[in-house]
């Protein structure tokens, strides 16, 4: 009896072990400063220039498109494409960053299946042959 209440013991205590999750209580201010942070590091990957297209979501519903034409320590511009007007963004308004153009792994999908499609093409070719 005791065996038994000790083997249901262990397998309750090794379920209770894997199924434990550490939660990271942070502060809003916190969450808000590594979102800011977030964003920064975003822009500077993507870089400035006709060539860095981009999708802003703001925290207010604004959506913005277009590309980023300069980035400074507390503020972006971003270039509409079609007016040609410029509107500047500070970091912590930003609610969402997205590029708007495709990227490395994109290009290698399409790739990928291009040659999979004209590798099907003459298969299928040499088959009727």
């Amino acid at each position: 009896m005791l065996k038994r209440f000790l083997i249901l013991a262990m397998v309750a205590l090794m379920i209770q072990v894997t199924s434990v999750q550490i939660a990271i209580a942070r502060t809003r201010s916190e969450r808000a400063a590594s979102a800011t942070e977030k964003v920064k590091t975003d822009i500077a990957k993507l870089g400035t220039g006709k060539q860095a297209l981009v999708k802003v979501k703001l925290r207010d519903g604004t959506k913005l498109a277009g590309y980023v034409s300069e980035a400074s320590e507390n503020s972006f511009v971003i270039v509409d494409l079609k007016t040609g007007a410029s509107t500047t963004v500070d970091y912590p308004n930003v609610k969402q960053v997205r590029r708007n153009n495709l990227s490395g792994g994109a290009w290698a999908a399409i790739f990928v299946g291009v040659l999979i499609g004209v590798g099907i093409f003459v298969a299928v070719a040499a088959k009727d042959r």
